[in-house]
């Protein structure tokens, strides 16, 4: 089957593209400030930042419902933020502390929400794929009309598993959008030099899915093919594949120098492709805010995020008995 290129716009309102820009922003300073964090020694271990690609989940996150569910890789803080998850609660997570969301035992690759509908983050490439698959497996089962978002990336579409899944998916019609997040370099390979296929929503053409390319640095292009993704697979017509091209501007994770690449192209996609630039190019031109109104959205969100370091850096290290907690769950 044809899969073809998105072109298709939403129109939006003012304050619902004043809700894309905060939500973005929001991403884009916490994002920051762990990165900060992460350099003066408070977060350990892996830190992947998920600056440049804001637009992917504020854009699906839009056209979501509630109920619906979400599952993702290891490059995970973004998500979090863009379903409602608390920042302090994100941020405390990374120091690994106590009022962390999953009570500093899951750090900055492992966090879950059963309120926001939200199955992780997971660090094995991949591996979210079949348990995005069996969630939406629970609500076709149900028949409750919600969908799963099932989100990995360019790397992981070379894996076994997601085509186990494609498969399963099918066969069952399952409602689940299967999300890459195409930031072109996996963990530092370029997909040209790794993948053989250029465009990877064809490969769920041998599965009879359909799928489509979309820009992932114009959040409203997002928001229109979830939208129509998801009246895909709430119309019970089985499972859909979006590959979102975005680009992410600093290396795979905190540790990658990413000399895979110039700093010329990296600024020039800065200048010209910034996708929270894009939005505040749309705010201000359709005269919906003005300069003095983002400043002042800008400062808003720069003290939410410096209370969430905070909180990050005050609450205390979890206990040792906490080990033994949350290993099962409530009957």
């Amino acid at each position: 089957m044809a899969a073809r290129k998105t072109t298709a716009k939403p129109n939006v309102s003012a304050d619902e593209l004043k809700s894309y820009y905060k939500d973005m922003l929001l991403i884009r300073r916490f994002e920051e400030k762990a990165g900060q964090l992460y350099g003066m020694g408070l977060i350990g271990g892996f830190c992947h930042l998920y600056i440049g690609q804001e637009a992917v989940v504020v854009g699906l996150e839009a056209a979501a419902e509630e109920g619906d569910k979400r599952i993702t890789s290891y490059r995970d803080h973004g998500h979090m933020l863009a379903c409602g998850m608390d920042p302090g609660g994100v941020m405390a997570e990374l120091t690994g502390r106590i009022g962390g969301l999953s009570k500093g035992k899951g750090g900055s690759m492992h966090m879950f929400s059963k309120e926001k509908h939200f199955y992780g983050g997971h660090g094995i490439v991949g591996a979210q794929v079949p348990l995005g698959a069996g969630l939406a497996f629970s609500d076709k089962y149900k028949g409750n009309g919600r969908v799963t978002f099932t989100y990995f990336g360019d790397g992981a579409a070379n894996q076994g598993q997601v085509y186990e899944t494609f498969n399963m998916a099918a066969l069952w019609d399952l409602p689940v959008v299967f999300v890459i997040e195409n930031n072109q370099y996996a963990m530092g390979t370029a997909q040209n030099r790794s993948t053989s296929t250029p465009e990877l929503y064809t490969r769920g053409e041998a599965f009879g899915i359909k799928g489509e390319v979309v820009d992932g640095m114009d959040v409203l292009a997002v928001k229109a093919a979830g939208e129509k993704a998801v009246k895909h697979c709430r119309a019970g017509k089985g499972p859909y594949i979006l590959e979102i091209k975005t680009y992410r501007y600093r290396g795979h994770s905190m540790s990658d120098p990413a000399k895979y690449r110039t700093r010329e192209e990296v600024q020039k996609m800065r200048e010209e492709r910034d996708p929270i630039d894009h939005v505040r190019d749309l705010l201000l031109t359709g005269k919906h805010a003005t300069e003095d109104d983002l400043k002042a959205i800008d400062k808003e969100i720069k003290a939410v995020v410096s209370a969430a370091a905070d909180f990050s850096r005050e609450s205390p290290e979890p206990p040792l008995e906490e080990l033994w907690t949350d290993i099962y769950a409530d009957a």
